[in-house]
């Protein structure tokens, strides 16, 4: 490691290492050094001089954004000279600047207000009339206002440096230069809104969120994001029991600021008209609304008479409820009912990766290790479309510490822009493509497998006695598609697993053979939508659902039972890379209870004796129980993600034909995202995958 570099900066010693700019050093000590255009991990511009800095020795004032440390360097950074330089700078950018913070959606968290107020720029010597140009709307979620603009260049070098869109440049010269989409008068992009959070100003805005508030009337809930299995931490502004933005400005949760269009604004399925708020009963062939005591008494009374005369019950679960519902509902099946026919809709196959790994939990990689590692091998995913934030860790990765990324796909992905090998390959053909890279990756000093629902069952066996024969340390990602589709497999909502992977002694049915069967009396399916795809065999079967909305399955249902969602409860989710997180509810909606309640309430109502159904107890029984899951608590409390480490026990019979992948892109999400309006309004809805970037 090189030695560390001494300097002074306002007078405090500090050390750094090489090649560290001074404006970081000075965080360092805790001194703010301003800047507009400077933003960690991205190019450097050098476009505001705001953050001039007076250097012993030189002729001039420097900027401290690029301006690399030096051994003995003494800097000020808050002389008088320094002051006068960022008061005009200020001066110059307020030119054409309209005066408009009552209504700008960016007042009071505007840099550029903040830096006014600090340097008091009071009166400008511009007398001129304002260059004035009408707002654009380059999306249904992005709107520009050219004259707050301060050409700081933030929003560019975002998109096209952090996501590799490039769908923003800079047009004309001059006093009228200013940004625009690079096609045409439109943005066709992953429209994430990671320029409007990352501009300083209010140049550019959020459809979604301007004209409803100031940051400081609502209330900010961190919580997981519902729709994919990254496990991203989305803030949610909450006013008068609705949801208004999303965002995670804090980098509190495994993908620091970034978030994808589903993350920071496909909420507003929460408020959808069609959101159901009462239990319905099938009577006289309609669902009528009835009382919560009513529904769940019909419920309880069938529920016990088909375990009492040894009926066929099949039980349904879901990859967005949490884990302490998924294990609730694995011992309500088991216990409560007597039945092993439980199951999910499998997206990957992780209980065979782990089966072949063989308990070795150094094997799984974290959010982290994408952003780390020397090389990556991405084998049958889409990552931009399909899991966006592992897809900017790799390229961030690859931005910043050079790493070398291989994909073996059907068809163009993003991450052909930098990859030292992309092989493109027909379904059923990556294994074969995979080891013709042998001689290329044994020369890396470690590699992260990364890999989707293609590689299943044994296939997923040779692909990590692959691994093992390369000779350098390998880690592996089984890519799953939903928030929770990893800890539905954790929790045990498979026939033949029990939680932490362990087989069960008197396996039932699968999802598929439930469907199938033309004798089961009970179907209770909770938060999926099975008949959408299929249909149900058993036509006089007892149909519960519990769910958000009035699905295909619901609307077969005899009884459906409103549900919360994950923006509305307590609880824990663990995404595709094993790492645990907690929820918590952002808001309450009338009428609906989280499914652990519902369970709970159920239980009562059959006299059951299955624990206290509150998230807490709850947990503290997955912790005590739950091979892997003795994580860490007051991690999980202060908001932190903590990684399991379950071993699957090798004598589990694969099922690769289970494994249906659900191929949705960044506009689509099984049937939660049909509800939100944001993501079918964009032009890209409902998108493709393998199309690549640029096509």
């Amino acid at each position: 490691m090189a030695e560390l570099v001494h300097l002074t900066i306002d007078g405090r010693p500090v050390e750094a290492a090489p090649g560290t700019l001074v404006i970081d050093a000075a965080k360092k000590l805790g001194i703010e050094i301003p800047a507009f255009c400077y933003y960690e991990g991205l190019s450097l511009q050098a476009a505001c001089r705001m953050c001039l800095v007076e250097v012993e020795r030189a002729p001039k004032l420097l900027t401290a954004c690029t301006l690399p440390v030096a051994e003995g360097m003494v800097v000020r950074t808050a002389t008088p000279a320094v002051a006068q330089a960022r008061k005009s700078m200020l001066e110059l950018l307020l030119t054409n600047h309209p005066l408009d913070c009552p209504v700008c959606d960016k007042g009071g968290e505007c840099e550029l207000q903040d830096m006014a107020f600090r340097y008091g720029v009071g009166e400008s010597r511009f007398a001129e009339t304002k260059v004035h140009v009408p707002e654009k709307q380059f999306s249904p979620v992005v709107f520009f206002d050219a004259p707050r603009c301060i050409l700081c260049y933030r929003c560019v070098r975002i998109c096209n440096e952090g996501l590799g869109v490039n769908a923003l440049g800079v047009v004309n010269r001059g006093a009228v230069s200013e940004i625009a989409p690079n096609r045409g008068d439109h943005l066709e992009c992953d429209e994430c809104g990671a320029c409007i959070d990352i501009c300083p100003v209010g140049a550019l805005t959020s459809g979604i969120y301007r004209y409803h508030a100031r940051p400081w009337e609502m209330e900010h809930v961190g919580t997981i994001c519902t729709f994919c299995s990254n496990g991203c931490k989305t803030t949610l502004g909450v006013r008068g029991n609705r949801i208004l933005r999303g965002n995670n400005r804090d980098r509190s949760g495994v993908n620091g600021e970034f978030l994808c269009i589903k993350g920071r604004y496909a909420f507003d399925f929460l408020h959808h008209p069609e959101r159901l708020q009462s239990p319905l009963v099938r009577s006289g062939g309609e669902l009528r609304p009835v009382s919560w005591v009513q529904a769940l008494g019909a419920v309880a009374e069938r529920f016990l008479e088909a375990r009492a005369r040894g009926g066929r019950i099949g039980v349904v679960g879901s990859n967005r409820t949490t884990n302490e519902e998924n294990y609730f509902l694995q011992k309500f099946a088991r216990q409560g009912l007597g039945t092993g026919s439980i199951d999910h809709r499998r997206t990957g196959d992780v209980p065979a990766l782990l089966s072949a790994l063989a308990g070795r939990g150094d094997a799984l990689a974290t959010v982290a290790d994408l952003y780390t590692t020397k090389a990556a091998l991405v084998v049958a995913s889409d990552l931009a479309q399909q899991h966006p934030l592992f897809a900017f860790q790799l390229r961030a990765n690859w931005r910043h510490h050079h790493a070398r990324v291989y994909t073996v796909t059907r068809g163009p992905v993003r991450e052909d822009q930098y990859s030292v090998q992309a092989l493109r390959v027909p379904p059923g053909g990556e294994l074969e493509a995979v080891e013709s890279l042998a001689p290329a990756l044994r020369k890396e000093p470690e590699l992260v497998i990364l890999f989707g629902g293609g590689i299943r069952g044994a296939a997923v066996q040779r692909l990590v006695a692959f691994g093992d024969s390369l000779g350098i340390p390998v880690k592996y990602v089984c890519l799953v598609d939903y928030s929770n589709s990893r800890g539905a497999f954790d929790m045990g909502l498979a026939p033949e697993l029990l939680p932490g992977y362990q087989p069960a002694p008197n396996p039932g049915l699968t999802l598929a053979e439930m469907l199938a069967a033309p004798d089961l009396d009970v179907l209770w399916v909770v938060g999926a939508n099975p008949l959408r795809e299929a249909s149900l065999a058993a036509e006089k079967a007892f149909v519960v659902v519990q769910d958000l909305f009035l699905t295909e399955t619901a609307a077969r249902a005899d009884v459906v039972l409103p549900a919360a969602s994950a923006y509305e409860k307590a609880g824990t989710v663990t995404n595709t890379c094993g790492e645990v997180q907690r929820l918590r509810p952002a808001l309450k909606v009338m009428g609906v209870k989280s499914d652990l309640e519902i369970f709970g309430l159920l239980a009562r109502a059959m006299r059951l004796e299955l624990g206290g159904a509150r998230p807490e107890p709850v947990f503290e029984e997955i912790r005590a129980n739950v091979p892997g899951y003795g994580v860490p608590a007051a991690v999980l409390a202060t908001g932190g993600a903590a990684q399991t480490c379950p071993a699957a026990a090798p004598e589990i019979p694969p099922r690769p034909d289970l494994v249906r992948p659900a191929s949705d892109t960044l506009f689509t999400s099984g049937t939660l995202g049909r509800y939100s309006k944001v993501l079918s309004s964009v032009l890209e809805f409902p998108g493709e995958l393998y199309k690549g970037a640029g096509e």
